[in-house]
């Protein structure tokens, strides 16, 4: 992890509420993949090309990638999130604190809605139409979520829901606004997917694909992205880190849709490589809260900032150039 950051995620563990904090630090199970993701980056290096003459652009390919009950770490919530985003992508949860409204009204570049399909398809709607009119630029399905992982953590300090005072705002008046109204079915398949196509004009993502197959039917769907990612270690402690499962998935896709990734970005050099493998864009998830912990707007900003920074050197570093032929495996 890049220092500066492990600063913040210091700072935060000081100032959060140990439960909130065990709630965005920890994962399934034993928290193998949780580990795994991070483990995944050290094992690769690059080998640079020199004397390419390339002046490097200020292009940084990423997305903050979707978190829930931001709240929990800082009175702002997703609103100061939002407005340290600059002009990366926010991909704004569904279990946001604040409205999708409101999020896209304070941002100054790209939202777009991360969704978990309902079964209640009429809740679905509800929730992509609310996106819409919020003016969200995309929908984001994450489709690797048929249960809720058991966190041992969350179950150890007995959290199951959020303090009084807080809730999920997008579903407030569906559902209900607690952790607990959002609904996961192992029923939602493809065909829900094209249900939700149906019924939007906007492009839709799907995330948490690990496997090629999967990926392969995302497109034969018409989905405008895929997003390889593990949900950030929460879901199944069996699968391999999601910087593992990346090229496979890059290579079925074979250019047809651009693949983004998440799961274990700590650093400009692990973003560098997710590229270099075939990423379109690497996304920034629990830094992003460590940030928002420790210092509100201010602190997100310096956790983007850090990130853009190292990347670029890194990229300079390449010769502008990131590929997969420059990948190898550390002895």
């Amino acid at each position: 992890m890049n220092p500066l950051l492990a600063e913040l995620h210091d700072k935060a563990r000081a100032v959060l509420d140990p439960v909130h904090h065990d709630f965005f630090a920890g994962g399934v199970g034993d928290e193998v993949v949780l580990a795994e993701n991070e483990a995944a980056f050290r094992r690769l290096a690059l080998l640079p090309r020199v004397l390419r003459g390339k002046q490097i652009s200020g292009d940084f390919p990423v997305m903050i990638s979707p978190t829930a009950f931001h709240r929990l770490a800082h009175p702002d919530g997703e609103l100061a999130t939002a407005r340290a985003a600059g002009d990366a992508v926010l991909v704004s949860s569904m279990a946001s604190t604040v409205p999708i409204a409101d999020v896209v009204a304070a941002a100054s570049g790209p939202v777009w809605f991360q969704l978990y399909v309902q079964p209640d398809m009429d809740v679905t709607e509800a929730l992509v139409r609310r996106a819409e009119r919020a003016g969200c630029e995309a929908v984001v399905v994450t489709v690797d979520s048929p249960v809720f992982g058991r966190h041992r953590r969350d179950l150890a300090h007995g959290f199951h829901d959020l303090p009084a005072g807080l809730a999920a705002e997008n579903m407030r008046d569906l559902v209900g606004p607690g952790l607990r109204d959002i609904e996961m079915s192992p029923l939602v398949s493809w065909e829900h997917i094209g249900r939700v196509q149906e019924m939007t004009a906007l492009p839709l993502w799907v995330k948490g694909v690990l496997h090629p197959k999967d990926a392969i039917i995302a497109v034969r769907h018409g989905v405008a992205g895929i997003v390889v990612s593990n949900h950030g270690g929460r879901q199944l402690d069996l699968v391999p880190a999601a910087l593992d499962a990346l090229p496979a998935v890059v290579d079925a896709v074979a250019g047809r849709v651009p693949v983004a990734f998440d799961g274990g970005v700590r650093s400009g050099g692990d973003i560098a490589l997710a590229l270099a493998l075939g990423a379109s864009s690497a996304g920034i998830g629990r830094p992003v809260l460590w940030g928002l912990a420790a210092d509100g707007e201010q602190g997100v900003r310096r956790v983007l900032d850090v990130l853009r920074d190292e990347f670029l050197h890194v990229l300079t570093l390449c010769g502008g150039e990131l590929s997969r032929d420059m990948v190898v495996t550390r002895c």
